[in-house]
């Protein structure tokens, strides 16, 4: 599945947080991070814990994805990645875009920027919320793009009024899928496209193992949000989505994700942080780790879909 240059980069990814660890600690990074000798089971790295962290995106965790994926991004890639997936969209300065999760902003901005869309953006953490209306300010871009809050318990979003809808992993945050694919395919106006990702398991993770439960804690995550690909595309179908394409971008989201990393230890290396950001960056990289690590063994699959609505004739429920 995975081509020899992402399990280059996979060989790396342990002593990527090794580094980490090691300048929180208050050793020097060395130049370059060196390849390990691959064992059995991964190193056992503890990494110092942020204190008092009440929420899943304070302050200090906002900068560290800033500087690794870039400002008002969440995930890997950043505005490379986003624009490779609203190109299939068509976008223009006639299209109105649904972005579903949509990030601390970054994403909304870009979309608008680049490609001149109208971008109404949902998110559902408040703080990611708070950081879009800062950062979308800043790129004057007036009511082009915003960002409001959204419950996936009831998404309830407004019926026929977006001509497209992009949604970056909209079922992470619980509440029944779908209910959610149907409020976004209702969302769209006659012959809307969609451009969904998801983080699938196509066999259950089981809670009792480890590295399981470590990274559904840290990711925030609970398992039972972890579903087929081969089922989510049957409920798209079944809201009245014409799926043309389900694919599976996993090598991709693993190797932006590495790379990601490898710049940011790079840049440890030249500028060293505070304590309370060193912590966030080796917290930071124990959750990518972990990710990849499941992935890297088929037990985690990154998606991607793109589909039509046909759903012009269907009543909403």
């Amino acid at each position: 599945m995975f081509p020899a240059s992402v399990h280059t980069l996979l060989r790396r990814a342990p002593a990527l947080l090794a580094a980490v660890s090691a300048y929180a600690h208050g050793s020097a990074l060395p130049p370059d991070v060196p390849e390990p000798e691959i064992a059995d089971a991964d190193p056992v790295i503890e990494p110092p814990r942020p204190q008092h962290v009440a929420t899943a995106w304070p302050p200090d965790r906002l900068a560290v994805t800033d500087q690794l994926w870039g400002e008002g991004f969440t995930w890997p890639g950043g505005e490379v990645e986003m624009m490779r997936l609203a190109h299939p969209l068509g976008l223009s300065s006639a299209a109105s875009l649904l972005l579903v999760e949509a990030g601390g902003g970054g994403a909304a901005a870009c979309i608008a920027r680049d490609l001149g869309a109208w971008v109404t953006g949902l998110e559902v953490e408040p703080e990611l919320v708070a950081q879009a209306h800062t950062v979308i300010k800043r790129a004057q871009l007036g009511k082009r793009a915003t960002v409001q809050p959204w419950n996936p318990l009831e998404p309830d979003m407004p019926a026929h009024q977006y001509h497209h809808c992009l949604a970056i992993e909209p079922l992470r945050c619980g509440g029944e899928p779908a209910t959610i694919l149907n409020s976004m395919v209702h969302s769209l106006k006659v012959g809307g496209q969609l451009v969904m990702t998801e983080l699938c398991a196509d066999v259950p993770l089981p809670a009792d193992d480890p590295k399981v439960a470590r990274w559904s804690k840290l990711e925030h995550r609970a398992l039972s949000t972890l579903r087929p690909a081969k089922a989510i595309t049957r409920m798209l179908s079944r809201v009245g989505f014409d799926v043309r394409v389900a694919e599976d971008v996993s090598v991709r989201h693993i190797e932006n994700a590495l790379i990601g990393w490898r710049v940011a230890v790079r840049e440890l290396h030249r500028r060293k942080p505070s304590p309370v950001m060193t912590a966030r960056f080796v917290a930071e990289a124990e959750i990518w780790l972990l990710r990849v690590n499941l992935m890297h063994q088929n037990r985690l699959r990154m998606m991607r879909w793109h589909a039509i609505s046909n759903a012009r004739a269907m009543p909403r429920s």
